[in-house]
């Protein structure tokens, strides 16, 4: 059956007229897991251009049209005009796409020994227990603490931090990025899902005192390709400013675009072996990590590293709790609700 569309929707022009049969983003199931019920798959060969009702906007989900929303001064940001366009920073991977993003409110030299020392701290914590959850002990507590390391608390307050600082900004600057911890959860949570599931990985990565998360590094390839391979936010919104060609078809004018993140970063035809991770993969791209100079990508690849160090400090037998394996959630955004380990 064909998606019915109001009638105040500009037509798309489509070298084929659109069969029935689109999945719709939000439904049943899709929320839960879009990769395993191959919802982008299907969407990138066979509808890379379509109206979601339900959402309320046009699809994007093939990577060379997502870059081009992107990155094209035709799109905006979405739903005001005086969004990011083209090149200027767009809300992917940590970033909010704050337009009055500045520096953290303390140098990065000051905030990366205030990130390490509650990571050290959380991991102590949970080290004494024969079995705990990582999201709910460690990947909620540590982004928190971090925010208000970079709005210059040296000593963040441990006992009360998810509950107060989760979503809160600490008032302009990083603030607006840094402040609200909630998607640097997520993908501390993925990152640390992808390497506990790798053994071999993760001692090399963490092997010798000069190994950190710099972009070159093994540690901090794996933070990039976590962030390629299970991104926190799956769905950046733009909005066409005139007609712009896509591969599937024309997008009308002043159109709301969602450009699907999960599906452009496992595309076969950007990326080998796309649902692999893969930290020394060659053709790795810094488009969809977001912009470099974000505070909360800064501040979430000191987590990373920090963080993983930390734990495996405090608990050099981690494994994962017998019978478990780690399964991402959300749609909207995405990462993994619970990560069960034996701590030694």
């Amino acid at each position: 059956m064909s998606v019915e569309r109001p009638e105040s929707l500009p037509a798309a022009r489509r070298p084929h007229r659109l069969a029935g049969g689109q999945p719709g983003l939000l439904t049943p199931g899709a929320t839960t897991d879009p990769y395993r019920l191959r919802l982008y798959r299907l969407l990138r060969t066979d509808y890379p251009l379509g109206y979601d009702p339900g959402l309320g906007a046009w699809l994007l989900s093939r990577y060379t049209d997502v870059a081009q929303a992107l990155t094209d001064p035709r799109f905006t940001g979405y739903p005001h005009d005086d969004g990011p366009r083209g090149r200027a920073p767009v809300p992917l991977g940590l970033c909010r796409g704050s337009l009055v993003c500045g520096p953290p409110a303390v140098p990065w030299s000051a905030a990366a020994p205030a990130v390490e020392r509650t990571a050290y701290v959380l991991a102590r914590r949970i080290a004494g227990r024969e079995r705990a959850d990582l999201v709910a002990d460690f990947c909620r507590w540590l982004p928190a603490g971090a925010a208000e390391a970079a709005a210059g608390l040296s000593y963040p307050d441990l006992s009360t931090l998810p509950r107060g600082a989760r979503h809160r900004r600490t008032g302009g600057g990083a603030g607006d990025c840094a402040g609200a911890t909630a998607l640097r959860e997520h993908a501390l949570a993925s990152f640390l899902a992808n390497m506990l599931d790798d053994p071999d990985l993760l001692a090399a990565a963490t092997a010798g005192p000069g190994t950190g998360s710099g972009p070159g590094t093994l540690l901090g390839r794996a933070w990039t390709e976590t962030l390629r391979r299970d991104p926190p936010v799956q769905i950046v919104l733009r909005r066409t400013r005139t007609e712009v060609a896509v591969s599937g078809g024309t997008l009308p004018a002043d159109a709301p675009v969602a450009c699907l993140i999960g599906a452009a970063g496992r595309d076969p035809a950007r990326f080998g072996a796309p649902d692999r991770f893969d930290p020394l993969r060659t053709d790795a791209d810094p488009l969809l990590i977001g912009p470099a100079g974000c505070p909360a990508a800064l501040l979430g690849r000191l987590e990373a590293e920090h963080g993983l160090r930390a734990l495996l400090t405090a608990m050099p037998g981690i494994r994962w709790a017998e019978g478990f394996r780690p399964v991402a959630g959300g749609l909207l955004t995405r990462g993994p609700r619970t990560l069960l380990v034996r701590p030694s």
